[in-house]
Protein backbone atom coordinates (compact mmCIF):
# COMPACT_ATOMS: atom_id res chain seq x y z
CA UNK A 1 0.00 0.00 0.00
CA UNK A 2 0.97 3.46 -0.64
CA UNK A 3 1.81 5.07 2.47
CA UNK A 4 -0.05 8.24 2.92
CA UNK A 5 2.40 9.96 5.45
CA UNK A 6 5.15 10.11 3.28
CA UNK A 7 6.19 13.60 1.48
CA UNK A 8 6.87 12.71 -1.85
CA UNK A 9 3.49 10.75 -2.06
CA UNK A 10 1.72 13.82 -1.65
CA UNK A 11 4.24 16.17 -3.74
CA UNK A 12 3.66 17.83 -7.24
CA UNK A 13 7.22 18.58 -9.14
CA UNK A 14 8.16 21.57 -10.64
CA UNK A 15 10.86 20.29 -12.52
CA UNK A 16 14.41 22.51 -13.81
CA UNK A 17 17.37 22.04 -15.83
CA UNK A 18 19.81 23.97 -13.86
CA UNK A 19 22.11 25.30 -16.78
CA UNK A 20 19.27 26.50 -18.81
CA UNK A 21 16.87 28.34 -16.69
CA UNK A 22 19.88 30.02 -14.73
CA UNK A 23 21.79 31.22 -17.91
CA UNK A 24 20.68 29.58 -21.24
CA UNK A 25 24.33 29.17 -22.47
CA UNK A 26 26.44 26.14 -21.73
CA UNK A 27 29.44 29.00 -21.70
CA UNK A 28 27.62 31.72 -19.59
CA UNK A 29 28.93 32.07 -15.35
CA UNK A 30 25.24 32.58 -13.98
CA UNK A 31 24.39 31.48 -10.03
CA UNK A 32 21.65 29.02 -9.01
CA UNK A 33 20.74 32.08 -7.10
CA UNK A 34 17.87 32.36 -10.16
CA UNK A 35 16.45 29.63 -8.93
CA UNK A 36 16.13 30.59 -5.00
CA UNK A 37 14.47 34.28 -6.63
CA UNK A 38 12.15 32.09 -8.03
CA UNK A 39 10.86 29.93 -4.74
CA UNK A 40 8.06 31.97 -4.49
CA UNK A 41 6.96 31.68 -7.51
CA UNK A 42 6.96 28.13 -7.59
CA UNK A 43 5.51 27.64 -4.26
CA UNK A 44 2.64 30.35 -5.71
CA UNK A 45 2.01 28.32 -8.46
CA UNK A 46 1.27 25.95 -6.49
CA UNK A 47 4.18 22.89 -6.60
CA UNK A 48 5.95 21.78 -3.13
CA UNK A 49 8.59 19.86 -4.67
CA UNK A 50 11.38 20.99 -7.13
CA UNK A 51 13.10 18.26 -8.79
CA UNK A 52 16.94 20.06 -9.76
CA UNK A 53 18.66 18.57 -13.64
CA UNK A 54 22.28 18.00 -12.96
CA UNK A 55 24.17 20.52 -10.52
CA UNK A 56 28.21 19.41 -10.32
CA UNK A 57 30.95 20.09 -12.33
CA UNK A 58 30.89 19.10 -15.82
CA UNK A 59 32.30 20.32 -19.00
CA UNK A 60 29.38 20.98 -21.27
CA UNK A 61 25.43 19.87 -20.64
CA UNK A 62 25.37 18.60 -16.81
CA UNK A 63 25.46 15.05 -17.25
CA UNK A 64 29.71 14.61 -17.56
CA UNK A 65 30.15 14.93 -13.78
CA UNK A 66 33.72 16.15 -13.39
CA UNK A 67 33.62 16.62 -9.41
CA UNK A 68 30.33 15.13 -7.36
CA UNK A 69 31.42 17.81 -4.64
CA UNK A 70 31.57 20.95 -6.68
CA UNK A 71 28.52 23.35 -7.73
CA UNK A 72 29.01 23.93 -11.29
CA UNK A 73 31.24 26.91 -11.65
CA UNK A 74 28.68 28.18 -14.14
CA UNK A 75 25.77 27.92 -11.41
CA UNK A 76 28.18 29.59 -8.48
CA UNK A 77 28.86 28.25 -5.49
CA UNK A 78 28.27 25.43 -3.13
CA UNK A 79 27.27 27.72 -0.71
CA UNK A 80 24.53 29.13 -3.64
CA UNK A 81 23.15 25.91 -3.25
CA UNK A 82 23.31 25.20 0.13
CA UNK A 83 21.13 28.51 0.43
CA UNK A 84 18.85 27.84 -2.06
CA UNK A 85 17.77 24.45 -0.64
CA UNK A 86 17.53 25.77 2.65
CA UNK A 87 15.47 28.59 1.16
CA UNK A 88 13.15 26.11 -0.22
CA UNK A 89 12.55 24.05 2.61
CA UNK A 90 11.62 27.59 4.28
CA UNK A 91 9.21 27.70 2.22
CA UNK A 92 7.77 24.46 2.19
CA UNK A 93 9.23 23.17 -0.75
CA UNK A 94 11.29 19.57 -1.31
CA UNK A 95 14.29 19.26 -3.21
CA UNK A 96 15.50 16.29 -5.15
CA UNK A 97 19.14 16.32 -7.25
CA UNK A 98 19.82 14.66 -10.41
CA UNK A 99 22.07 11.78 -9.53
CA UNK A 100 24.52 11.01 -12.66
CA UNK A 101 26.03 7.63 -11.21
CA UNK A 102 26.29 5.57 -14.54
CA UNK A 103 28.99 7.24 -16.45
CA UNK A 104 31.25 10.61 -15.74
CA UNK A 105 32.94 13.12 -17.91
CA UNK A 106 36.55 12.48 -19.77
CA UNK A 107 37.85 15.34 -17.23
CA UNK A 108 36.86 13.19 -13.81
CA UNK A 109 39.94 12.80 -11.65
CA UNK A 110 40.39 8.95 -11.96
CA UNK A 111 39.62 8.83 -16.13
CA UNK A 112 42.42 11.80 -16.29
CA UNK A 113 44.37 9.34 -14.45
CA UNK A 114 43.79 6.57 -16.30
CA UNK A 115 44.81 8.45 -19.60
CA UNK A 116 48.08 10.14 -18.23
CA UNK A 117 49.34 6.47 -16.15
CA UNK A 118 47.54 3.52 -18.22
CA UNK A 119 47.87 0.43 -16.78
CA UNK A 120 49.69 1.84 -14.26
CA UNK A 121 46.58 3.72 -12.83
CA UNK A 122 45.13 2.73 -9.47
CA UNK A 123 41.79 3.89 -11.06
CA UNK A 124 42.05 1.82 -14.03
CA UNK A 125 39.32 -0.57 -12.72
CA UNK A 126 37.25 2.22 -11.99
CA UNK A 127 35.67 1.97 -15.29
CA UNK A 128 33.62 -0.85 -16.81
CA UNK A 129 35.15 -2.24 -20.08
CA UNK A 130 38.94 -0.63 -19.96
CA UNK A 131 40.67 -2.07 -22.76
CA UNK A 132 44.23 -1.33 -23.05
CA UNK A 133 44.50 -2.96 -26.24
CA UNK A 134 42.07 -1.20 -28.57
CA UNK A 135 41.94 2.62 -28.49
CA UNK A 136 39.21 5.36 -29.24
CA UNK A 137 38.32 8.97 -31.45
CA UNK A 138 40.27 10.71 -28.51
CA UNK A 139 43.87 8.48 -29.32
CA UNK A 140 43.90 7.63 -25.31
CA UNK A 141 45.56 4.37 -26.14
CA UNK A 142 42.63 2.53 -25.00
CA UNK A 143 38.96 1.97 -24.99
CA UNK A 144 36.08 1.63 -22.90
CA UNK A 145 32.42 1.36 -22.57
CA UNK A 146 30.06 4.60 -22.56
CA UNK A 147 26.18 5.69 -22.24
CA UNK A 148 24.77 4.72 -26.26
CA UNK A 149 27.99 5.27 -27.62
CA UNK A 150 29.01 8.99 -26.42
CA UNK A 151 32.81 8.77 -25.88
CA UNK A 152 31.91 12.22 -23.40
CA UNK A 153 30.53 9.57 -21.16
CA UNK A 154 32.62 6.94 -19.88
CA UNK A 155 30.80 3.92 -17.48
CA UNK A 156 31.50 3.64 -14.71
CA UNK A 157 32.10 -0.11 -13.18
CA UNK A 158 29.33 -0.35 -10.35
CA UNK A 159 30.57 -3.36 -9.16
CA UNK A 160 33.84 -1.91 -7.64
CA UNK A 161 33.48 -1.21 -4.70
CA UNK A 162 35.77 1.68 -4.66
CA UNK A 163 33.58 3.57 -7.17
CA UNK A 164 30.82 2.77 -5.13
CA UNK A 165 32.31 4.10 -2.22
CA UNK A 166 33.13 7.44 -3.43
CA UNK A 167 29.34 7.82 -4.89
CA UNK A 168 27.83 6.96 -1.66
CA UNK A 169 30.55 9.29 0.00
CA UNK A 170 29.38 11.94 -2.85
CA UNK A 171 25.52 11.34 -1.37
CA UNK A 172 26.17 11.54 2.20
CA UNK A 173 27.80 14.47 0.84
CA UNK A 174 24.50 16.01 0.00
CA UNK A 175 22.53 14.99 2.30
CA UNK A 176 25.22 16.62 5.36
CA UNK A 177 26.35 19.58 3.37
CA UNK A 178 23.07 20.19 1.64
CA UNK A 179 19.88 18.77 3.01
CA UNK A 180 18.09 17.29 -0.06
CA UNK A 181 15.21 15.22 0.41
CA UNK A 182 15.74 13.24 -2.64
CA UNK A 183 17.81 11.81 -5.48
CA UNK A 184 16.37 11.28 -9.06
CA UNK A 185 18.85 8.27 -10.75
CA UNK A 186 19.77 9.40 -14.02
CA UNK A 187 20.11 6.66 -16.62
CA UNK A 188 18.64 4.38 -13.66
CA UNK A 189 18.43 0.87 -16.13
CA UNK A 190 21.54 1.04 -16.71
CA UNK A 191 22.46 0.96 -13.22
CA UNK A 192 23.53 -2.41 -11.63
CA UNK A 193 20.74 -3.79 -9.03
CA UNK A 194 23.36 -4.31 -6.13
CA UNK A 195 24.35 -0.76 -6.60
CA UNK A 196 20.68 0.49 -5.91
CA UNK A 197 20.22 -1.92 -3.22
CA UNK A 198 23.30 -0.68 -1.25
CA UNK A 199 22.19 3.08 -2.11
CA UNK A 200 18.79 2.49 -1.24
CA UNK A 201 20.18 0.83 2.52
CA UNK A 202 22.11 3.79 2.33
CA UNK A 203 19.72 6.53 2.24
CA UNK A 204 17.38 4.81 4.40
CA UNK A 205 20.11 4.56 7.33
CA UNK A 206 19.86 8.82 7.04
CA UNK A 207 16.14 9.28 6.82
CA UNK A 208 13.02 6.43 6.37
CA UNK A 209 11.73 9.29 3.74
CA UNK A 210 14.22 10.10 1.43
CA UNK A 211 13.28 9.68 -1.94
CA UNK A 212 15.00 7.18 -5.07
CA UNK A 213 13.20 7.75 -7.88
CA UNK A 214 14.84 6.60 -10.99
CA UNK A 215 14.71 7.25 -14.95
CA UNK A 216 13.35 3.96 -16.39
CA UNK A 217 12.05 4.24 -20.18
CA UNK A 218 11.24 0.45 -20.93
CA UNK A 219 10.88 -2.61 -19.41
CA UNK A 220 8.78 -3.88 -16.29
CA UNK A 221 9.25 -0.93 -13.53
CA UNK A 222 8.80 -3.34 -10.46
CA UNK A 223 12.55 -4.55 -11.36
CA UNK A 224 13.41 -1.37 -9.95
CA UNK A 225 10.78 0.31 -8.51
CA UNK A 226 10.38 -2.08 -5.06
CA UNK A 227 11.16 -2.21 -1.29
CA UNK A 228 14.75 -3.06 -1.78
CA UNK A 229 15.17 -0.39 -4.57
CA UNK A 230 13.32 2.37 -5.53
CA UNK A 231 10.47 4.34 -4.75
CA UNK A 232 9.03 5.12 -7.88
CA UNK A 233 10.40 5.46 -11.80
CA UNK A 234 9.07 7.50 -14.89
CA UNK A 235 6.24 6.85 -16.14
CA UNK A 236 7.51 6.58 -20.19
CA UNK A 237 4.50 4.48 -20.93
CA UNK A 238 2.14 6.80 -19.64
CA UNK A 239 3.55 9.45 -21.39
CA UNK A 240 3.67 8.42 -25.10
CA UNK A 241 0.05 7.39 -24.64
CA UNK A 242 -0.64 10.21 -23.30
CA UNK A 243 -0.01 12.96 -26.21
CA UNK A 244 -0.52 10.45 -28.71
CA UNK A 245 -3.77 9.01 -27.97
CA UNK A 246 -5.07 12.91 -28.20
CA UNK A 247 -2.99 13.23 -31.52
CA UNK A 248 -5.00 10.38 -32.87
CA UNK A 249 -7.94 10.23 -31.37
CA UNK A 250 -7.49 7.30 -29.90
CA UNK A 251 -7.77 7.45 -26.30
CA UNK A 252 -7.74 3.07 -26.53
CA UNK A 253 -4.41 3.90 -26.53
CA UNK A 254 -4.14 5.90 -22.89
CA UNK A 255 -7.29 3.53 -21.70
CA UNK A 256 -5.25 0.20 -22.17
CA UNK A 257 -1.95 1.65 -19.85
CA UNK A 258 -3.67 2.79 -17.25
CA UNK A 259 -5.84 -0.03 -16.86
CA UNK A 260 -2.65 -2.13 -17.49
CA UNK A 261 -0.58 -0.39 -14.98
CA UNK A 262 -3.49 1.28 -12.01
CA UNK A 263 -6.53 -1.06 -13.02
CA UNK A 264 -8.21 -3.92 -10.43
CA UNK A 265 -5.20 -6.52 -11.49
CA UNK A 266 -2.72 -3.31 -12.53
CA UNK A 267 0.58 -4.29 -12.48
CA UNK A 268 1.63 -0.97 -10.45
CA UNK A 269 -1.61 -1.00 -8.36
CA UNK A 270 -0.92 0.70 -4.89
CA UNK A 271 2.47 2.27 -6.58
CA UNK A 272 3.15 5.89 -7.43
CA UNK A 273 4.84 6.52 -11.05
CA UNK A 274 6.27 9.59 -11.53
CA UNK A 275 3.88 11.56 -14.12
CA UNK A 276 4.72 13.91 -16.90
CA UNK A 277 3.85 15.86 -20.50
CA UNK A 278 7.78 16.28 -20.62
CA UNK A 279 11.12 17.26 -19.81
CA UNK A 280 14.36 18.26 -21.00
CA UNK A 281 15.00 15.25 -22.83
CA UNK A 282 11.87 15.29 -24.81
CA UNK A 283 9.98 17.86 -27.23
CA UNK A 284 8.09 20.53 -25.38
CA UNK A 285 4.22 18.81 -24.93
CA UNK A 286 3.05 22.43 -26.91
CA UNK A 287 5.24 21.28 -30.29
CA UNK A 288 4.24 17.67 -29.57
CA UNK A 289 0.76 17.65 -29.57
CA UNK A 290 -0.86 18.62 -33.16
CA UNK A 291 -3.81 20.89 -31.46
CA UNK A 292 -2.56 23.18 -28.73
CA UNK A 293 -5.90 22.80 -27.27
CA UNK A 294 -5.32 19.19 -26.23
CA UNK A 295 -2.77 20.76 -23.63
CA UNK A 296 -5.90 21.63 -21.32
CA UNK A 297 -7.17 18.22 -20.87
CA UNK A 298 -3.84 17.17 -21.46
CA UNK A 299 -2.90 18.32 -18.14
CA UNK A 300 -6.05 17.66 -16.33
CA UNK A 301 -5.78 13.82 -17.32
CA UNK A 302 -2.02 13.64 -16.19
CA UNK A 303 -2.64 15.31 -12.83
CA UNK A 304 -5.71 13.10 -11.98
CA UNK A 305 -5.19 9.72 -13.25
CA UNK A 306 -2.44 7.66 -10.30
CA UNK A 307 0.70 9.03 -10.21
CA UNK A 308 2.71 11.65 -8.92
CA UNK A 309 2.24 14.83 -11.35
CA UNK A 310 5.62 17.01 -12.66
CA UNK A 311 5.72 20.05 -14.72
CA UNK A 312 9.29 20.66 -16.78
CA UNK A 313 9.23 24.56 -16.39
CA UNK A 314 8.39 26.89 -19.08
CA UNK A 315 5.77 24.20 -19.61
CA UNK A 316 3.35 25.97 -17.15
CA UNK A 317 3.16 28.72 -19.93
CA UNK A 318 2.65 26.35 -23.13
CA UNK A 319 6.12 27.36 -24.32
CA UNK A 320 7.33 25.41 -27.24
CA UNK A 321 11.01 23.55 -28.51
CA UNK A 322 12.03 20.75 -30.01
CA UNK A 323 15.07 18.91 -30.06
CA UNK A 324 17.13 18.60 -33.45
CA UNK A 325 19.23 15.28 -34.13
CA UNK A 326 22.80 16.98 -32.87
CA UNK A 327 20.96 19.37 -29.92
CA UNK A 328 18.42 19.50 -27.00
CA UNK A 329 19.27 23.20 -26.29
CA UNK A 330 15.72 24.03 -27.84
CA UNK A 331 14.25 21.82 -24.45
CA UNK A 332 16.48 24.01 -22.17
CA UNK A 333 16.08 28.18 -22.58
CA UNK A 334 16.76 30.12 -19.80
CA UNK A 335 14.13 30.95 -17.07
CA UNK A 336 12.25 34.27 -18.01
CA UNK A 337 9.00 34.76 -16.20
CA UNK A 338 8.18 37.93 -17.71
CA UNK A 339 8.55 36.80 -21.29
CA UNK A 340 7.35 33.73 -21.02
CA UNK A 341 4.06 35.07 -19.76
CA UNK A 342 4.15 38.17 -22.42
CA UNK A 343 4.67 35.66 -25.09
CA UNK A 344 2.53 33.23 -24.27
CA UNK A 345 -0.58 31.89 -26.56
CA UNK A 346 -1.85 29.87 -23.93
CA UNK A 347 -2.32 31.72 -20.46
CA UNK A 348 -5.14 29.88 -19.07
CA UNK A 349 -2.85 26.95 -19.16
CA UNK A 350 -1.10 28.21 -15.72
CA UNK A 351 -3.96 29.19 -14.08
CA UNK A 352 -4.99 25.65 -14.89
CA UNK A 353 -1.95 24.11 -13.40
CA UNK A 354 -2.32 25.95 -10.22
CA UNK A 355 -5.84 24.84 -9.89
CA UNK A 356 -4.87 21.37 -10.33
CA UNK A 357 -1.96 21.90 -8.15
CA UNK A 358 -4.21 22.93 -5.41
CA UNK A 359 -6.71 19.83 -6.30
CA UNK A 360 -4.19 17.72 -5.74
CA UNK A 361 -3.61 18.45 -2.42
CA UNK A 362 -6.89 19.09 -1.20
CA UNK A 363 -8.48 16.16 -2.59
CA UNK A 364 -6.39 12.75 -0.61
CA UNK A 365 -8.65 10.98 -3.56
CA UNK A 366 -6.83 12.27 -5.80
CA UNK A 367 -3.47 11.15 -4.74
CA UNK A 368 -4.51 7.72 -3.03
CA UNK A 369 -7.68 6.01 -4.87
CA UNK A 370 -7.79 3.40 -6.47
CA UNK A 371 -8.24 3.28 -10.71
CA UNK A 372 -11.12 1.98 -12.36
CA UNK A 373 -12.57 2.88 -15.70
CA UNK A 374 -16.01 3.90 -16.31
CA UNK A 375 -16.60 4.60 -19.68
CA UNK A 376 -14.64 4.85 -23.17
CA UNK A 377 -14.61 6.24 -26.75
CA UNK A 378 -12.19 7.59 -29.29
CA UNK A 379 -12.07 10.88 -27.68
CA UNK A 380 -14.05 10.55 -24.30
CA UNK A 381 -12.79 8.89 -21.23
CA UNK A 382 -14.43 8.33 -17.47
CA UNK A 383 -12.53 6.78 -15.11
CA UNK A 384 -13.24 6.64 -11.33
CA UNK A 385 -10.71 7.21 -8.37
CA UNK A 386 -11.84 5.83 -5.17
CA UNK A 387 -10.47 5.66 -1.12
CA UNK A 388 -12.50 4.56 1.97
CA UNK A 389 -13.81 8.15 2.49
CA UNK A 390 -14.55 10.03 -0.96
CA UNK A 391 -14.88 8.88 -4.66
CA UNK A 392 -13.82 11.01 -7.84
CA UNK A 393 -15.16 10.35 -11.66
CA UNK A 394 -12.40 12.49 -14.22
CA UNK A 395 -14.14 12.84 -17.46
CA UNK A 396 -11.61 13.89 -20.36
CA UNK A 397 -13.26 15.14 -23.94
CA UNK A 398 -10.56 15.80 -26.64
CA UNK A 399 -13.41 16.60 -29.01
CA UNK A 400 -14.58 19.62 -30.27
CA UNK A 401 -17.78 18.94 -29.40
CA UNK A 402 -19.65 18.14 -25.92
CA UNK A 403 -20.49 15.20 -24.94
CA UNK A 404 -22.70 14.13 -22.46
CA UNK A 405 -22.34 10.42 -21.34
CA UNK A 406 -24.72 8.40 -18.75
CA UNK A 407 -23.05 6.57 -15.95
CA UNK A 408 -24.24 4.31 -13.03
CA UNK A 409 -22.48 5.61 -9.80
CA UNK A 410 -22.81 6.01 -6.15
CA UNK A 411 -26.35 7.83 -4.81
CA UNK A 412 -25.02 11.10 -2.93
CA UNK A 413 -24.33 14.71 -3.70
CA UNK A 414 -21.44 15.33 -6.42
CA UNK A 415 -19.61 18.54 -6.60
CA UNK A 416 -17.80 19.48 -9.59
CA UNK A 417 -14.80 20.70 -8.64
CA UNK A 418 -13.05 21.71 -11.72
CA UNK A 419 -16.01 23.95 -13.06
CA UNK A 420 -17.29 25.94 -9.85
CA UNK A 421 -17.85 23.09 -7.32
CA UNK A 422 -21.06 22.85 -9.62
CA UNK A 423 -23.92 20.61 -7.33
CA UNK A 424 -24.98 17.26 -8.75
CA UNK A 425 -28.10 14.95 -7.10
CA UNK A 426 -27.29 10.62 -8.22
CA UNK A 427 -29.89 8.47 -7.11
CA UNK A 428 -27.65 5.93 -8.41
CA UNK A 429 -27.36 7.21 -12.07
CA UNK A 430 -25.71 10.48 -13.63
CA UNK A 431 -25.52 12.36 -17.04
CA UNK A 432 -22.16 13.98 -16.89
CA UNK A 433 -21.34 16.70 -19.87
CA UNK A 434 -18.31 17.36 -21.24
CA UNK A 435 -17.24 20.60 -23.11
CA UNK A 436 -14.93 20.75 -25.67
CA UNK A 437 -11.48 20.37 -25.27
CA UNK A 438 -12.18 19.88 -21.43
CA UNK A 439 -13.56 17.86 -18.34
CA UNK A 440 -14.43 17.36 -15.19
CA UNK A 441 -13.45 16.21 -11.84
CA UNK A 442 -16.86 14.68 -9.62
CA UNK A 443 -16.17 14.47 -6.14
CA UNK A 444 -18.55 12.62 -3.75
CA UNK A 445 -17.91 12.68 -0.03
CA UNK A 446 -19.19 8.82 1.35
Amino acid sequence: MINREKWYNNATFYHIYALGFCGGSFERNDSINKVTENLDYIRESGFNAIYMGPLFESVSHGYDTTDYFKLDRRLGTNEDLKHMVNTAHEKGIRVVFDGVFNHVGRDFFAFKDVQEKKWDSDYKYWFSGMNFEGNNHHNDGFSYDTWEGHEGLVKLNLYHGEVRAHLLTAVKFWIDEFGIDGIRLDAADCLNFEFIRELRNFTDAYSDDFWLMGEIIHGDYRRWMNDDMMHSVTNYEAYKGLYSSFNDKNFYEIAYSLDREFGQNGIYKNKKLYSFLDNHDVDRIESKVSDSRDLYPLYLMMYTMPGTPSVYYGSEWGISGKRTSTSDIMLRPVFNLEKFERESQHKAIYKLLQKLNWLYMAYEVLRFGDYEQVHLDHEQILFKRETETQMALIGINASENSRTIHVNCHQGNYRDILNDNAAYRSDGSLDITLHPKWGTIMILDK
